[in-house]
């Protein structure tokens, strides 16, 4: 089997929209009601197969505090991906997105960056029509996807759909001894077609 060099993947936005709560789904399946607030960053490792192919994802989870957001901005360089939470149920999160793609603009170092754009707690009462979160990703040139880490609903799908369009994505793999590797276009799931497929150019 096929096997890519480690991803580095960020997952980012305000505090309390869920990013660890998502970041344990997918990597353990568990959920944690009460999950404490991200202080600076963490960091997850997890080895998933995409269409074949092996990859070793490095998965950071950022901080949404302010106070927090200088510490942070080194860990933007030289990821392959993110993901950019908001919570279905606070309009609010989805408004600090913008600045969240900003934070994108200054401190990536790849151009190609792929992004995914991710309605989290959609077990909840919604404030946030899906057209709305489709809207804004569509509007920067993102993947979108509505999940909820409490019943692991889209949780997979989120991460399968950004390491293929990572792996698919000209550009990020120059320098890798794995380049030359493919990921084909196998008959993909239904709920798929609810994601736009963008690549964040920033």
């Amino acid at each position: 089997m096929d096997y890519v060099t480690a991803l580095k993947i960020l997952v980012i936005g305000e505090s309390g929209v869920g990013k660890s709560s998502i970041i344990l789904a997918f990597t353990t399946g568990d959920y944690n009601a009460s999950f404490p607030a991200t202080i600076g960053v963490d960091y997850k490792c997890k080895i998933m197969e995409v269409n074949g192919v092996k990859v070793k994802l490095g998965i950071w989870d950022t901080a949404g505090q302010e106070r927090y957001r200088t510490l942070t901005s080194s860990f933007y360089r030289e990821a392959h991906g993110a993901i950019l939470v908001y919570d279905v149920s606070d309009p609010k999160s989805l408004a600090k997105l913008k600045e969240w793609v900003e934070e994108l603009q200054v401190y990536s170092t790849k151009k190609n960056i792929v992004c995914l754009v991710v309605g989290n707690k959609i077990d909840k009462a919604r404030q946030v029509t899906r057209e709305a979160g489709q809207d804004f990703a569509q509007k920067h040139r993102m993947l979108f996807i509505e999940s909820s880490a409490k019943t692991q609903e889209g949780i997979n799908l989120a991460f399968e759909e950004l390491v293929q369009k990572i792996i698919e994505t000209p550009g990020l793999w120059e320098s890798s001894p794995s380049s030359n590797i493919r990921v084909g276009s196998d008959e993909r799931r239904q709920q798929e077609s609810s994601c736009y497929d963008y690549t964040c150019t920033i």
